[in-house]
């Protein structure tokens, strides 16, 4: 009997240990199987955020060091995508002429996704402008970068210039993107068909009577008012003559002391142009290009005579800052004005060069001018045949984000500081 006992409790136990056996694998099973499917999700995650568009910053990324309305940054919205608008559009940039070359052979487009009219390749690959995915992503990314304002690259509907695509009908949705960002936007209205003095001011209606009550629509104080401001490319395309008509205070359709009335803001790029400005009645200039020494207006050395000359014709003097430059892909016979970005130095001279002349205002060329190399918008390694895309190593993909962003910091602390001074 006892040794029934014995070994009923020699069998029970080895039931228990074996029980305990059975738990120990059952619980290495689960763990493994849930390393598994979390790698499966995590691998599902990676496949549809291909692009990025997936992908938000971490709380501590999206909340900007500062953020000022002060530094406007040129953005624009006429990239078009297969997927998303069913066709290509600038991504596909024909290769165009050079101008001193009488007879030159015409080049193909690029033919995207893989090719395209570009030195550099998007992180988000080539994406379409109307996306509200992509919309948002940009959003996030100016607003982190520090820049308060996007100056949109916009023709009036229905005027564009040959080739160009519309963007009218997606600024309502800029706008709003802008809005959930706290951003606001202005108009860099580019050069449209029968531009003058009299257009420019059914121009100007358009924007105020279709956009002027959104909430991101940007004004800014001048003169005690508060009033839009608008870039006009080119602007020394048309005579002085013909701006009069709309930005004197004299002129036959004067947009002055109106509704309409704003700060009109045209393209310094001779030495010429300040002349034409100032008889033009604008009320400023900027100077766009990033290329150190391509234009009077864009050389840096020369921006504290600028300064100089446009405090006493009273204008605003906004000098426009990048990170470099290259639009071989386009223009292969440009290669001249190519300036390389030397890992952020070409863009921090730029910067301190602007911050010299102590300006109220800074514009950045650009986000996203992928044709011209300028944009600060994240790009990626990338190869395609035999031909290697730039990119921004050693450096990370958002680097030129996060670099503005100091700059930002300090050019608010520089207006600060002024200001106590003041």
């Amino acid at each position: 009997m006892q040794k029934n006992m014995q070994m009923l409790k020699s069998k029970t136990l080895l039931e228990h240990k074996f029980s305990l056996r059975m738990k120990r694998k059952y619980m290495i099973f689960l763990f493994i199987r849930a390393i598994i499917i979390l790698s499966f999700i995590s691998f599902i995650g990676f496949t549809y955020y291909t692009y990025g568009l997936g992908q938000n910053l971490s709380q501590e990324e999206i909340t900007p060091l500062v953020i000022s309305s002060n530094v406007h940054i040129f953005y624009y919205p006429w990239y078009k995508s297969e997927i998303f608008d069913g066709r290509y559009g600038h991504w596909n940039h024909r290769m165009l002429p050079n101008w001193k070359v009488k007879y030159e052979r015409v080049q193909p487009p690029h033919k995207p996704p893989d090719d395209i009219g570009s030195n550099f390749y998007p992180k988000l690959g080539p994406y379409s402008s109307s996306d509200p995915k992509v919309l948002n992503k940009h959003m996030e990314q100016i607003k982190y970068s520090g820049a308060g304002v996007l100056a949109v690259s916009w023709y009036p509907p229905n005027l564009e210039l040959e080739n160009e695509e519309p963007v009218d009908n997606i600024m309502l949705k800029i706008l709003d993107s802008a809005q959930n960002k706290s951003l606001q936007v202005t108009f860099h209205i580019e050069p449209f068909k029968n531009r003058s003095g009299e257009n420019i001011v059914k121009v100007i209606k358009y924007i105020i009577d279709t956009y002027g009550s959104h909430k991101a629509f940007y004004r800014t104080l001048y003169n005690g008012k508060l009033l839009p401001l608008y870039y006009l490319y080119d602007s020394y395309q048309i005579s002085s003559f013909e701006w009069s008509k709309a930005l004197s205070h004299e002129g036959q359709f004067s947009l002055r002391n109106s509704k309409y009335d704003g700060i009109f803001l045209g393209l310094l790029a001779r030495q010429d142009h300040m002349n034409h400005l100032a008889a033009s009645n604008f009320d400023g200039f900027y100077t766009y290009f990033a290329i150190d020494g391509f234009e009077y207006g864009s050389t840096f050395r020369n921006w504290a005579l600028i300064s100089a000359e446009a405090k006493k014709l009273k204008l605003i003097f906004i000098p426009s800052i990048g990170p470099g430059y290259v639009d071989t892909r386009i223009r292969p016979w440009n290669d001249r004005n190519t300036r390389k970005r030397s890992n952020g130095q070409y863009y921090r001279a730029a910067f301190l060069a602007a911050l010299e002349v102590k300006p109220k205002f800074l514009s950045i060329t650009s986000f996203n001018e992928w044709h011209e190399g300028t944009q600060i918008e994240p790009a990626v390694p990338k190869t395609f045949g035999n031909y290697r895309y730039e990119d921004y190593l050693p450096r990370s993909e958002d680097f030129y984000l996060r670099l503005t962003q100091s700059f930002v910091k300090e050019f608010i602390q520089q207006l600060n500081n002024s200001r106590q001074i003041g």
